[in-house]
C-alpha cells in the first residue's frame, strides 16, 4: 500500500488544500483526493509541483507500506 501525506505535509506547513491548488495549479477536486488518499493516479508533473511547493522531495510524499 502506498501512503500519501500531503495532509500531514499540510498540516506541517499550515496550509489549506484551497492554496496547495493555487500555488501548484492542480485541480482543487484532486488535491482533495490526494488529502483523503482516494487518488488512483498521479503525473510526474504533479509529483515535481508539489515537491516544489513544499520544498521535498518525492519519498517525503509517499510512503510504501507492506500489506
Amino acid at each position: 500500500m502506498i501512503k500519501i501525506k500531503v495532509s500531514d505535509l499540510l498540516g506541517k506547513h499550515k496550509m489549506s488544500q484551497a492554496e496547495l491548488s493555487r500555488l501548484t495549479g492542480i485541480r482543487p477536486g484532486t488535491i482533495n483526493a490526494l488529502y483523503y488518499e482516494t487518488v488512483k493516479r498521479i503525473s510526474i508533473d504533479q509529483i515535481d509541483r508539489l515537491c516544489k511547493v513544499f520544498n521535498c522531495q518525492p519519498g517525503d510524499i509517499f510512503e510504501y507500506i507492506p500489506d
